[in-house]
């Protein structure tokens, strides 16, 4: 557990003022996105049946909350995220190309290694865009990223004009970076320290190939086989001041399509999963071609009010020796 303690912080808004400017925030952000992809907002599920091989299994070392349901004599899952379930969702819905979905998904990750970032309670906006087999490609990824980058400095400008006293966050455009491209720059560097360094020379970072193994032999970041394209996804990383360090606000990427997840699941030694319906579905051709991905709504507060943690803008659990730590630093955790 890596905290860090900024020097002499002091929030600019105290914790009423928070809990208006979090609303006015997320209802801003979700509408330009929403706006900006053509997306609907449909419900989503707090827990699926394992067997259906919809629950997002993260890095693969996670544990899903589970418990039973009597009535069915079976076992549920609290979802970790929503990427698999919301591509069957663009087929229920009768989605077109070129028009989305998006939902608030709630989820327990009771494995996360809680820090600044970190908490037990993950909260994001999933979204799923339909599109063409033709669009699998590196283009319609920079595309999109630029799109949902578009928004991100929409709501930078908007907080500025609530908040006069703050300063702008993000620059005018976003980079793109490959995960080998690090490794090249910096190969005795941690991937952390890569991604910090990168970051920091330009504010803002789309970081692609992220799952995939490097020429080393070893990967930047782990990524579930069977929802990302490794060759075809990123995640937005953003200098954070008030830490001094990265804040990763998303991951997204274009979704695997039947070549790409055969492959994938063979080479993550997962091709059992190929037996569950969502796989065997995908497997067969029966799903539409899609990119999504997660944005998290914490961290967007965290990001955009100037939060040193992200418990400063949403209700958790934390270990008592933070609450202590973070309480002499001014830092009031909710």
């Amino acid at each position: 557990m890596v905290m860090i303690i900024p020097k002499n912080y002091k929030s600019e808004l105290d914790v009423l003022e928070t809990q208006k400017a979090i609303k006015k925030l997320k209802d801003f952000f979700q509408n330009e996105l929403s706006k900006e992809l053509n997306l609907l907002r449909v419900s989503s599920p707090l827990f699926v049946l394992p067997e259906t091989g919809t629950n997002d299994n993260l890095n693969g070392i996670e544990t899903p909350v589970s418990f039973n349901v009597p009535f069915m004599n079976k076992k549920a899952e609290i979802v970790q995220s929503l990427a698999k379930w919301k591509r069957t969702a663009i087929k229920k819905y009768n989605i077109p190309q070129n028009e989305g979905i998006y939902a608030d998904m709630n989820a327990i990750r009771k494995d996360e290694e809680l820090d600044n970032l970190h908490s037990l309670y993950v909260d994001q906006w999933d979204w799923e865009y339909n599109i063409p087999k033709s669009d699998r490609t590196y283009e319609k990824l920079v595309w999109i990223v630029e799109k949902i980058f578009g928004v991100f400095k929409r709501t930078d400008e908007y907080m500025l004009s609530l908040y006069p006293n703050f300063k702008p966050l993000l620059p005018e455009k976003i980079t793109f970076v490959s995960t080998q491209e690090l490794e090249n720059e910096w190969p005795n560097l941690t991937p952390k320290q890569r991604e910090k360094e990168i970051v920091k020379r330009h504010g803002a970072v789309f970081l692609t190939g992220i799952g995939k193994s490097l020429e080393s032999g070893e990967k930047h970041d782990g990524r579930s086989p069977d929802y990302d394209d490794w060759d075809l996804n990123g995640d937005f990383l953003f200098f954070n001041p008030v830490l001094d360090d990265v804040i990763e606000l998303s991951s997204m990427g274009i979704r695997v399509d039947e070549e790409s997840l055969e492959r994938q699941l063979e080479i993550a030694g997962a091709e059992d999963r190929k037996n569950m319906d969502y796989h065997r579905d995908l497997l067969n051709g029966d799903l539409p071609y899609t990119i999504g991905g997660g944005i998290g709504q914490s961290r967007i507060c965290m990001f955009f009010l100037r939060k040193a943690h992200i418990g400063e803008v949403q209700v958790g659990i934390w270990p008592k020796g933070m609450i202590k730590e973070c309480a002499s630093a001014g830092i009031h955790l909710l």
